[in-house]
């Protein structure tokens, strides 16, 4: 792996500001084992580009998501490359959560940079005990960093409130050019101004964006692709790390080009309005 050309912070560690996502690789509500070589070279290809985060869960491919995830780290330096699962709510709870972590960090070969709650689920007991589970994973060196998913800026600060001992470093959601709920919600300014990572899921939705003409016209200026400018609007913020699925080279290669370079103000704006 190189040199990390375009970093950001997820507690006090260094990540790209792409990752790769892994929703659909290994399966989706069931395991997928047809792609599976394929699937673990694509992962590996992002490495070596320079790629360090990887993001997955217990729920995708029931498990097996995990698995190609740990075949494919297999050979590079543990310590450079950056893990993201998630628990299930239906393993939300004390007990549930440790076990499903372990099993999580079972899959993998490995322990988890940043585990999160996936989704809020419906009761609030079950978040705080979950929470305190993994302050204890923590300390276990099941888990390095605590975090969450899918949760609006006032469980977000709920949330925080209820920690004892670590601090929530982040909250991934959806966002995109198109979806900019974290913008006029409150949530991305006030996750920048607590210094918390803010992980974007299909920026690039599903592809549409990586088909619009607007966004092409702005790409030309700077020998870019739509999804490339896509992808750079989101990672313009200093605490938004973007998450496109990584399901074929070619897409890999192009998501990586989208670092290393920023949109204008003005280009910035204008891709605003293309949506």
């Amino acid at each position: 792996m190189g040199k990390l050309s375009d970093v950001k912070r997820i507690g006090d560690d260094k990540v790209t500001s792409i990752g790769m996502g892994t929703w659909g690789i290994g399966g989706y509500e069931s395991p997928d084992y047809s792609r599976d070589k394929e699937n673990v070279e694509v992962l590996r290809y992002g490495l070596e580009l320079g790629i360090n985060l990887i993001d997955t869960a217990e729920f995708y491919g029931a498990g097996h998501s995990e698995e190609l995830v740990g075949k494919a780290i297999e050979g590079f330096d543990r310590e450079e490359i950056f893990i993201i699962s998630k628990v299930w709510p239906s393993n939300f709870g004390y007990g549930k959560a440790k076990k499903a972590a372990r099993a999580s960090a079972r899959r993998l070969g490995t322990y988890i940079d940043l585990y999160l709650l996936h989704w809020p689920g419906t009761e609030w007991k079950r978040i705080e005990e979950t929470l305190h589970a993994l302050e204890e994973l923590v300390d276990e060196g099941i888990i390095r960093y605590i975090g969450v998913s899918n949760f609006d800026l006032e469980l977000l600060k709920r949330s925080q409130e209820v920690m004892r001992k670590y601090e929530i470093v982040a909250n991934e959601v959806k966002y995109s050019l198109r979806d900019r709920w974290p913008e006029t919600s409150g949530l991305l300014d006030y996750m920048k101004k607590e210094k918390m990572a803010l992980i974007a899921y299909t920026p690039l939705e599903k592809g549409t964006l990586a088909r619009n003409e607007c966004l092409a016209e702005i790409g030309k200026r700077y020998g870019k692709t739509p999804a490339q400018v896509a992808l750079n609007y989101l990672i313009w913020e200093e605490n938004v790390i973007a998450i496109p699925k990584a399901g074929r080279r070619e897409h890999v290669e192009e998501n990586f080009g989208a670092m290393g370079w920023r949109l204008s103000k003005e280009d910035r704006e204008k891709a605003r309005r293309c949506v």
